[in-house]
């Protein structure tokens, strides 16, 4: 019977594919990371023109 340390090595090992499993993860994690900073920042600008056009005033000139 394999120990608790053991068993957990095998897993990260993932079968001899460690070097290309855990890379793929971390590529995923990161585009889902920037994704989410993309489409907050993109939320926060939408929501200022908004306030911006309720209350009258002009739009601003920003980067699109």
């Amino acid at each position: 019977m394999l120990s608790a340390m053991d068993r957990i090595s095998t897993f990260f090992a993932m079968g001899g594919y460690a070097a290309y499993v855990w890379p793929a993860f971390a590529i995923a994690a990161v585009v889902m990371v920037v994704l989410v900073i993309a489409t907050l920042q993109t939320l926060r600008r939408r929501e200022r023109e908004i306030a911006d056009l309720i209350k009258g005033r002009p739009q601003r000139p920003g980067p699109r």
